[in-house]
Protein backbone atom coordinates (compact mmCIF):
# COMPACT_ATOMS: atom_id res chain seq x y z
CA UNK A 1 0.00 0.00 0.00
CA UNK A 2 1.28 3.94 -0.86
CA UNK A 3 1.35 5.55 2.33
CA UNK A 4 -0.23 8.39 2.43
CA UNK A 5 -1.75 8.18 -1.10
CA UNK A 6 -4.26 5.56 -0.73
CA UNK A 7 -6.47 4.09 1.87
CA UNK A 8 -8.36 0.62 2.55
CA UNK A 9 -11.90 0.00 2.88
CA UNK A 10 -14.02 -2.59 4.46
CA UNK A 11 -17.63 -2.47 3.27
CA UNK A 12 -20.13 -4.88 3.41
CA UNK A 13 -20.21 -5.82 -0.28
CA UNK A 14 -18.80 -8.35 -1.95
CA UNK A 15 -15.33 -7.57 -2.34
CA UNK A 16 -14.31 -6.17 1.02
CA UNK A 17 -11.02 -4.75 0.62
CA UNK A 18 -11.14 -2.03 -1.95
CA UNK A 19 -8.10 0.50 -2.55
CA UNK A 20 -8.87 3.57 -3.56
CA UNK A 21 -6.32 7.37 -3.88
CA UNK A 22 -8.56 10.09 -4.15
CA UNK A 23 -7.19 11.65 -0.79
CA UNK A 24 -6.62 15.44 -0.80
CA UNK A 25 -4.78 17.31 1.61
CA UNK A 26 -6.28 20.95 0.93
CA UNK A 27 -9.54 20.61 3.46
CA UNK A 28 -9.49 24.23 4.97
CA UNK A 29 -10.70 22.73 8.49
CA UNK A 30 -11.01 19.53 10.23
CA UNK A 31 -13.07 17.37 12.09
CA UNK A 32 -10.56 14.88 14.03
CA UNK A 33 -6.89 16.22 14.82
CA UNK A 34 -4.56 14.83 17.25
CA UNK A 35 -5.02 15.91 20.95
CA UNK A 36 -1.19 15.96 21.88
CA UNK A 37 -1.63 13.05 24.49
CA UNK A 38 0.18 9.80 24.26
CA UNK A 39 -1.48 6.30 25.23
CA UNK A 40 -0.24 3.15 25.74
CA UNK A 41 2.08 1.45 23.84
CA UNK A 42 0.72 -2.01 21.70
CA UNK A 43 2.47 -5.27 22.42
CA UNK A 44 0.91 -7.50 20.28
CA UNK A 45 -2.08 -9.02 18.19
CA UNK A 46 -3.41 -12.75 18.40
CA UNK A 47 -5.82 -15.12 18.35
CA UNK A 48 -6.73 -18.72 20.54
CA UNK A 49 -5.36 -21.96 19.57
CA UNK A 50 -8.16 -24.29 19.83
CA UNK A 51 -8.89 -27.99 19.26
CA UNK A 52 -11.76 -27.85 16.87
CA UNK A 53 -9.70 -25.23 15.06
CA UNK A 54 -6.74 -27.23 14.37
CA UNK A 55 -9.27 -30.24 13.34
CA UNK A 56 -10.75 -28.92 10.16
CA UNK A 57 -7.67 -27.12 9.40
CA UNK A 58 -5.52 -30.41 8.83
CA UNK A 59 -8.53 -32.09 6.84
CA UNK A 60 -7.19 -29.29 4.33
CA UNK A 61 -4.76 -30.02 1.61
CA UNK A 62 -1.22 -28.78 2.56
CA UNK A 63 -1.16 -25.66 0.65
CA UNK A 64 -4.56 -24.65 1.72
CA UNK A 65 -3.54 -25.10 4.93
CA UNK A 66 -0.81 -23.13 4.73
CA UNK A 67 -2.62 -20.21 2.65
CA UNK A 68 -4.85 -19.73 5.46
CA UNK A 69 -1.92 -20.03 8.45
CA UNK A 70 -0.45 -16.63 6.24
CA UNK A 71 -3.42 -14.56 6.23
CA UNK A 72 -3.22 -14.92 10.37
CA UNK A 73 0.25 -15.02 11.22
CA UNK A 74 2.05 -14.07 7.49
CA UNK A 75 3.45 -10.68 6.80
CA UNK A 76 0.91 -9.72 4.24
CA UNK A 77 -1.91 -10.96 6.62
CA UNK A 78 -2.93 -10.23 9.78
CA UNK A 79 0.73 -10.10 11.40
CA UNK A 80 -0.32 -12.15 14.54
CA UNK A 81 2.62 -12.43 16.66
CA UNK A 82 1.19 -13.57 20.06
CA UNK A 83 -1.77 -16.20 20.75
CA UNK A 84 -3.33 -18.00 23.38
CA UNK A 85 -3.71 -21.71 24.41
CA UNK A 86 -5.50 -23.76 27.38
CA UNK A 87 -3.94 -25.42 29.64
CA UNK A 88 -6.38 -28.40 29.31
CA UNK A 89 -9.42 -28.47 27.76
CA UNK A 90 -11.37 -25.08 26.31
CA UNK A 91 -15.24 -24.97 25.55
CA UNK A 92 -13.71 -25.80 21.61
CA UNK A 93 -11.63 -29.09 22.91
CA UNK A 94 -12.71 -32.20 21.18
CA UNK A 95 -13.52 -33.31 24.24
CA UNK A 96 -12.85 -32.41 28.09
CA UNK A 97 -9.81 -33.43 29.49
CA UNK A 98 -6.45 -32.15 31.87
CA UNK A 99 -2.89 -33.04 31.66
CA UNK A 100 -2.99 -34.75 35.02
CA UNK A 101 -5.99 -37.02 35.76
CA UNK A 102 -4.17 -39.12 38.14
CA UNK A 103 -6.19 -38.56 42.03
CA UNK A 104 -3.86 -37.30 44.76
CA UNK A 105 -0.94 -36.91 42.52
CA UNK A 106 0.62 -33.64 43.99
CA UNK A 107 3.65 -33.93 42.78
CA UNK A 108 3.17 -33.84 39.59
CA UNK A 109 4.54 -37.24 38.71
CA UNK A 110 1.59 -37.87 35.91
CA UNK A 111 1.72 -34.58 33.93
CA UNK A 112 1.43 -34.72 30.62
CA UNK A 113 0.67 -32.83 27.33
CA UNK A 114 0.46 -36.26 25.23
CA UNK A 115 -2.67 -35.22 23.94
CA UNK A 116 -1.41 -31.11 23.36
CA UNK A 117 1.33 -32.90 21.17
CA UNK A 118 -1.88 -34.18 18.80
CA UNK A 119 -3.77 -31.11 18.43
CA UNK A 120 -2.70 -27.83 19.84
CA UNK A 121 1.36 -28.21 19.18
CA UNK A 122 1.05 -28.71 15.47
CA UNK A 123 -1.48 -25.89 14.99
CA UNK A 124 1.06 -23.98 17.00
CA UNK A 125 4.19 -25.19 15.16
CA UNK A 126 2.68 -24.45 12.13
CA UNK A 127 1.80 -21.01 12.59
CA UNK A 128 5.29 -20.72 13.83
CA UNK A 129 6.41 -21.18 10.34
CA UNK A 130 4.80 -17.88 9.70
CA UNK A 131 5.86 -15.88 12.74
CA UNK A 132 9.22 -17.51 14.15
CA UNK A 133 8.68 -14.74 17.29
CA UNK A 134 5.11 -15.72 17.98
CA UNK A 135 4.45 -15.81 21.86
CA UNK A 136 1.72 -17.16 23.79
CA UNK A 137 -0.41 -16.76 26.97
CA UNK A 138 -1.92 -19.98 29.13
CA UNK A 139 -5.09 -20.32 30.68
CA UNK A 140 -7.11 -23.22 32.62
CA UNK A 141 -10.39 -23.82 32.16
CA UNK A 142 -10.90 -26.45 34.92
CA UNK A 143 -8.02 -27.79 37.06
CA UNK A 144 -8.03 -31.32 36.99
CA UNK A 145 -11.08 -32.90 38.23
CA UNK A 146 -9.88 -34.31 41.77
CA UNK A 147 -8.57 -30.47 42.69
CA UNK A 148 -12.23 -29.54 42.59
CA UNK A 149 -15.55 -30.01 44.34
CA UNK A 150 -17.46 -31.14 42.62
CA UNK A 151 -14.38 -33.45 41.06
CA UNK A 152 -16.16 -32.52 37.91
CA UNK A 153 -15.01 -30.08 34.74
CA UNK A 154 -18.03 -28.30 34.61
CA UNK A 155 -18.79 -26.10 37.57
CA UNK A 156 -17.44 -26.54 41.21
CA UNK A 157 -14.34 -25.00 42.88
CA UNK A 158 -11.35 -25.29 43.40
CA UNK A 159 -11.08 -27.74 46.76
CA UNK A 160 -9.54 -24.73 49.23
CA UNK A 161 -6.44 -26.77 51.03
CA UNK A 162 -2.63 -25.96 51.04
CA UNK A 163 -1.67 -29.53 49.59
CA UNK A 164 -4.07 -28.94 46.62
CA UNK A 165 -3.11 -25.34 46.24
CA UNK A 166 0.68 -26.07 46.23
CA UNK A 167 0.03 -28.27 43.67
CA UNK A 168 -1.53 -26.60 41.39
CA UNK A 169 0.82 -24.08 41.62
CA UNK A 170 2.80 -27.05 40.26
CA UNK A 171 0.61 -28.11 37.68
CA UNK A 172 0.91 -24.99 36.05
CA UNK A 173 4.70 -24.28 36.36
CA UNK A 174 4.67 -27.85 34.78
CA UNK A 175 2.94 -26.94 31.54
CA UNK A 176 5.35 -23.83 31.05
CA UNK A 177 8.41 -26.17 31.07
CA UNK A 178 6.85 -28.64 28.60
CA UNK A 179 5.97 -26.52 26.66
CA UNK A 180 8.87 -24.98 26.73
CA UNK A 181 10.85 -28.28 26.42
CA UNK A 182 8.83 -28.44 22.85
CA UNK A 183 10.78 -25.35 21.63
CA UNK A 184 7.42 -23.14 22.48
CA UNK A 185 7.57 -20.44 25.05
CA UNK A 186 4.32 -19.32 27.20
CA UNK A 187 5.15 -15.95 28.08
CA UNK A 188 2.41 -15.22 30.97
CA UNK A 189 -0.42 -17.50 32.79
CA UNK A 190 -3.55 -16.36 33.27
CA UNK A 191 -4.82 -18.12 36.71
CA UNK A 192 -8.54 -18.85 35.38
CA UNK A 193 -10.60 -18.38 32.48
CA UNK A 194 -13.56 -16.33 33.46
CA UNK A 195 -13.66 -17.11 37.27
CA UNK A 196 -17.44 -15.82 37.43
CA UNK A 197 -18.54 -18.44 35.03
CA UNK A 198 -20.38 -21.42 36.41
CA UNK A 199 -21.24 -23.51 33.28
CA UNK A 200 -21.90 -26.26 31.77
CA UNK A 201 -18.42 -26.64 30.28
CA UNK A 202 -14.77 -26.67 31.60
CA UNK A 203 -15.12 -24.17 34.27
CA UNK A 204 -13.96 -22.93 37.91
CA UNK A 205 -15.13 -19.93 40.33
CA UNK A 206 -13.30 -18.44 41.92
CA UNK A 207 -13.34 -15.38 44.23
CA UNK A 208 -11.14 -11.91 44.21
CA UNK A 209 -9.78 -13.20 47.28
CA UNK A 210 -8.99 -16.58 46.64
CA UNK A 211 -6.95 -15.61 42.84
CA UNK A 212 -5.15 -13.00 45.81
CA UNK A 213 -4.15 -15.64 48.01
CA UNK A 214 -3.34 -18.54 45.39
CA UNK A 215 -0.94 -16.07 43.31
CA UNK A 216 0.44 -14.69 46.64
CA UNK A 217 1.17 -17.78 48.96
CA UNK A 218 1.29 -20.20 45.81
CA UNK A 219 1.70 -19.51 42.32
CA UNK A 220 4.29 -16.74 42.91
CA UNK A 221 6.14 -18.44 45.52
CA UNK A 222 6.66 -22.01 42.91
CA UNK A 223 7.26 -20.03 39.97
CA UNK A 224 10.22 -18.16 41.79
CA UNK A 225 11.73 -21.52 43.27
CA UNK A 226 11.81 -22.91 39.63
CA UNK A 227 12.81 -20.01 38.17
CA UNK A 228 9.60 -20.08 35.70
CA UNK A 229 10.37 -17.92 32.78
CA UNK A 230 6.46 -16.78 32.58
CA UNK A 231 4.74 -13.79 33.91
CA UNK A 232 1.71 -14.38 36.40
CA UNK A 233 -1.55 -12.25 35.44
CA UNK A 234 -4.68 -11.50 36.60
CA UNK A 235 -7.09 -13.11 34.11
CA UNK A 236 -8.66 -13.71 32.72
CA UNK A 237 -11.53 -11.21 34.24
CA UNK A 238 -15.46 -11.77 32.94
CA UNK A 239 -17.01 -9.26 35.46
CA UNK A 240 -17.56 -5.78 36.17
CA UNK A 241 -16.98 -5.87 39.79
CA UNK A 242 -13.93 -3.64 39.74
CA UNK A 243 -13.60 -4.17 43.50
CA UNK A 244 -14.15 -7.74 44.18
CA UNK A 245 -11.15 -9.04 41.48
CA UNK A 246 -8.96 -5.96 40.17
CA UNK A 247 -8.34 -4.12 43.46
CA UNK A 248 -8.63 -6.78 45.92
CA UNK A 249 -5.74 -8.40 43.86
CA UNK A 250 -3.90 -5.05 43.16
CA UNK A 251 -3.94 -3.42 46.68
CA UNK A 252 -2.39 -6.21 48.49
CA UNK A 253 1.32 -5.35 48.07
CA UNK A 254 2.70 -8.98 47.89
CA UNK A 255 0.09 -9.93 45.60
CA UNK A 256 0.74 -6.84 43.66
CA UNK A 257 4.54 -7.60 43.36
CA UNK A 258 3.50 -10.76 41.82
CA UNK A 259 1.05 -9.83 39.26
CA UNK A 260 2.68 -8.67 35.59
CA UNK A 261 -1.11 -7.32 34.14
CA UNK A 262 -4.81 -7.68 34.11
CA UNK A 263 -6.64 -9.33 31.07
CA UNK A 264 -10.25 -8.49 30.65
CA UNK A 265 -13.27 -10.58 28.42
CA UNK A 266 -16.67 -10.66 27.79
CA UNK A 267 -18.68 -8.24 30.99
CA UNK A 268 -14.82 -7.17 32.21
CA UNK A 269 -14.84 -4.62 29.54
CA UNK A 270 -17.32 -2.68 32.75
CA UNK A 271 -14.26 -2.99 34.48
CA UNK A 272 -11.49 -2.18 32.65
CA UNK A 273 -11.76 1.91 33.02
CA UNK A 274 -11.89 1.63 36.96
CA UNK A 275 -8.46 -0.48 36.54
CA UNK A 276 -6.92 2.08 34.00
CA UNK A 277 -7.93 4.80 36.29
CA UNK A 278 -6.28 3.18 39.89
CA UNK A 279 -3.73 1.25 38.18
CA UNK A 280 -2.07 3.26 35.25
CA UNK A 281 1.26 0.95 35.30
CA UNK A 282 -0.45 -2.64 34.97
CA UNK A 283 -0.56 -3.49 31.50
CA UNK A 284 -3.80 -4.53 30.56
CA UNK A 285 -5.21 -7.00 27.96
CA UNK A 286 -8.65 -7.90 26.03
CA UNK A 287 -7.99 -11.76 26.23
CA UNK A 288 -11.17 -13.02 24.61
CA UNK A 289 -12.87 -11.45 21.80
CA UNK A 290 -16.51 -11.37 22.44
CA UNK A 291 -17.99 -14.80 20.22
CA UNK A 292 -21.17 -14.07 18.36
CA UNK A 293 -23.82 -17.00 16.84
CA UNK A 294 -22.14 -18.90 14.49
CA UNK A 295 -23.63 -16.94 11.67
CA UNK A 296 -20.82 -14.58 10.86
CA UNK A 297 -22.25 -11.11 10.01
CA UNK A 298 -21.51 -7.62 8.60
CA UNK A 299 -23.98 -6.39 11.94
CA UNK A 300 -22.07 -8.54 14.46
CA UNK A 301 -18.96 -7.31 12.53
CA UNK A 302 -19.96 -3.63 13.40
CA UNK A 303 -20.31 -4.74 16.76
CA UNK A 304 -16.77 -6.10 17.22
CA UNK A 305 -15.02 -2.79 15.59
CA UNK A 306 -16.60 -1.08 18.25
CA UNK A 307 -14.81 -3.71 21.07
CA UNK A 308 -11.55 -2.99 19.15
CA UNK A 309 -12.26 0.52 20.04
CA UNK A 310 -13.33 0.64 23.64
CA UNK A 311 -10.71 -2.05 24.82
CA UNK A 312 -7.98 0.03 22.69
CA UNK A 313 -8.47 3.61 24.35
CA UNK A 314 -9.28 1.99 27.35
CA UNK A 315 -5.60 1.13 27.51
CA UNK A 316 -5.07 -2.45 26.35
CA UNK A 317 -1.88 -3.63 24.93
CA UNK A 318 -2.48 -6.90 23.45
CA UNK A 319 -5.96 -7.67 21.82
CA UNK A 320 -6.68 -11.31 21.13
CA UNK A 321 -9.31 -12.79 19.23
CA UNK A 322 -11.12 -15.81 20.11
CA UNK A 323 -11.75 -19.16 17.49
CA UNK A 324 -9.21 -17.94 14.51
CA UNK A 325 -10.77 -21.05 12.42
CA UNK A 326 -14.18 -23.07 12.73
CA UNK A 327 -16.43 -25.10 10.91
CA UNK A 328 -19.46 -24.19 9.35
CA UNK A 329 -21.96 -22.93 11.98
CA UNK A 330 -18.93 -22.71 14.58
CA UNK A 331 -20.21 -25.07 17.27
CA UNK A 332 -18.73 -26.41 20.05
CA UNK A 333 -19.07 -29.69 21.55
CA UNK A 334 -21.20 -28.71 24.48
CA UNK A 335 -23.62 -26.78 21.79
CA UNK A 336 -23.32 -23.17 21.44
CA UNK A 337 -22.79 -21.43 18.25
CA UNK A 338 -19.93 -19.11 17.55
CA UNK A 339 -18.22 -16.77 15.35
CA UNK A 340 -14.87 -16.98 13.47
CA UNK A 341 -12.61 -15.31 11.39
CA UNK A 342 -11.74 -18.11 9.29
CA UNK A 343 -14.78 -20.91 8.09
CA UNK A 344 -13.03 -24.35 6.96
CA UNK A 345 -15.71 -26.71 5.74
CA UNK A 346 -13.18 -29.72 5.70
CA UNK A 347 -15.80 -31.73 3.32
CA UNK A 348 -16.18 -29.66 1.05
CA UNK A 349 -12.76 -28.10 1.11
CA UNK A 350 -13.70 -24.60 1.09
CA UNK A 351 -12.54 -21.71 3.15
CA UNK A 352 -14.20 -18.59 4.01
CA UNK A 353 -12.89 -15.28 5.38
CA UNK A 354 -15.68 -14.16 7.51
CA UNK A 355 -16.24 -10.26 8.29
CA UNK A 356 -14.48 -10.07 11.78
CA UNK A 357 -11.70 -11.53 9.84
CA UNK A 358 -11.26 -7.81 7.97
CA UNK A 359 -11.95 -6.11 11.21
CA UNK A 360 -9.06 -7.70 12.55
CA UNK A 361 -7.00 -6.94 9.72
CA UNK A 362 -8.07 -3.50 9.51
CA UNK A 363 -6.21 -3.02 12.82
CA UNK A 364 -3.52 -6.26 13.07
CA UNK A 365 -1.64 -5.80 9.51
CA UNK A 366 -1.34 -2.02 10.07
CA UNK A 367 -0.50 -1.03 14.07
CA UNK A 368 2.65 -2.84 14.68
CA UNK A 369 4.12 -3.97 18.29
CA UNK A 370 5.72 -1.11 19.53
CA UNK A 371 3.14 1.66 18.29
CA UNK A 372 2.21 4.05 20.38
CA UNK A 373 -1.66 5.38 20.77
CA UNK A 374 -2.18 9.17 20.26
CA UNK A 375 -5.18 10.51 21.63
CA UNK A 376 -7.57 12.09 19.39
CA UNK A 377 -10.13 14.72 19.09
CA UNK A 378 -13.52 16.05 17.40
CA UNK A 379 -16.35 14.53 16.37
CA UNK A 380 -14.90 11.42 14.44
CA UNK A 381 -12.59 10.79 17.63
CA UNK A 382 -15.37 8.37 19.40
CA UNK A 383 -15.34 6.10 16.27
CA UNK A 384 -11.83 6.27 15.64
CA UNK A 385 -8.71 5.36 17.01
CA UNK A 386 -4.88 6.11 15.82
CA UNK A 387 -1.51 4.50 16.49
CA UNK A 388 2.64 6.25 15.43
CA UNK A 389 4.18 3.06 14.48
CA UNK A 390 8.03 2.15 15.32
CA UNK A 391 9.13 3.35 11.41
CA UNK A 392 7.36 6.84 11.64
CA UNK A 393 4.27 5.94 10.31
CA UNK A 394 0.86 7.19 11.38
CA UNK A 395 -2.29 4.74 11.59
CA UNK A 396 -5.86 6.00 11.77
CA UNK A 397 -8.45 3.46 11.53
CA UNK A 398 -12.11 4.92 11.57
CA UNK A 399 -15.51 3.85 11.19
CA UNK A 400 -18.23 5.30 9.65
CA UNK A 401 -21.08 4.33 11.39
CA UNK A 402 -24.45 5.85 9.71
CA UNK A 403 -26.08 4.66 6.46
CA UNK A 404 -24.92 8.02 3.76
CA UNK A 405 -21.12 8.42 3.11
CA UNK A 406 -19.50 11.83 5.27
CA UNK A 407 -16.80 13.73 4.98
CA UNK A 408 -13.47 13.36 7.08
CA UNK A 409 -11.06 15.62 7.39
CA UNK A 410 -7.99 14.50 9.35
CA UNK A 411 -5.52 17.05 10.84
CA UNK A 412 -2.24 16.10 11.60
CA UNK A 413 1.53 16.92 11.60
CA UNK A 414 1.92 16.50 8.05
CA UNK A 415 -1.50 18.76 7.11
CA UNK A 416 -5.26 17.71 6.74
CA UNK A 417 -6.33 14.41 5.02
CA UNK A 418 -9.73 14.38 3.41
CA UNK A 419 -12.04 12.22 2.36
CA UNK A 420 -15.46 10.67 2.14
CA UNK A 421 -15.96 7.73 3.86
CA UNK A 422 -18.68 5.51 2.69
CA UNK A 423 -21.11 4.13 4.86
CA UNK A 424 -21.54 1.69 7.07
CA UNK A 425 -17.48 1.19 6.57
CA UNK A 426 -14.15 0.70 8.02
CA UNK A 427 -11.14 2.30 6.85
CA UNK A 428 -7.78 2.56 7.26
CA UNK A 429 -5.18 5.31 6.78
CA UNK A 430 -1.66 5.19 6.66
CA UNK A 431 0.49 8.10 7.03
CA UNK A 432 3.95 8.48 6.08
CA UNK A 433 5.21 11.57 7.65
Amino acid sequence: MARGKEKWICSTEDKPWQKRSDLSENHSASNLRLSGLRHQTFAGWGGCFNEMGWDVMRKLPANRREQVLAALFGKDGCRFTFGRVPIGASDYALDWYSCNETPGDCRMRNFSIERDRQNLIPYIKSAMRHQPGLELFASPWSPPTWMKYPAVYNYGQLIWEKKNLDAYALYFARFVEEYAREGIRISQVHVQNEPVADQKFPSCLWSGAQLRDFIRDHLGPTFRKRRVPAEIWLGTINSDDYNEFALTVLSDPRARELVAGVSYQWAGKHAIHRTLKAFPEVPLMQSENECGDGNNTWKYAHYIFQLFQHYLIHGVRWYVYWNMVLPPGGRSTWGWKQNSMVVVDPDKGTVRYTPEFYVMKHYSHFISPGAVRLGLAGQWAGNAVCFSNPDGSMVLVVANPFEEKRELAFAHPGGILSANLPGQSFNTFVISL
